[in-house]
């Protein structure tokens, strides 16, 4: 059983050499938000959602458009406004 953990540690380290450039790729446009950049990448992995909130001007949408850029996918965002709610 030991030879299995080796074994899948080894995999996960050579599978997971993209997030490392991934990181490094959204780190030169966002600074000082590795805590944000850490939890986008864990919810794009994990398959789940994400919601983003705080006060103007802490680079939320930049963020997730650096993130989109970085991995050449489409960005789209809705902003919850009155008109939006149920």
């Amino acid at each position: 059983m030991h030879k299995d953990i080796q074994a899948i540690n080894e995999l996960i380290k050579k599978e997971s050499a993209f997030v490392e450039k991934l990181q490094t790729e959204i780190s030169r446009v966002i600074v000082g938000q590795k805590y944000m950049v850490e939890r986008l990448l864990i919810g794009l992995l994990s398959n789940g959602h994400i919601l983003l909130e705080g006060v103007p001007g802490l680079a939320k949408t930049l963020a997730v458009k650096t993130l989109s850029a970085a991995i050449q996918t489409k960005f789209q965002r809705i902003q919850f406004t009155p008109d939006l709610l149920p």
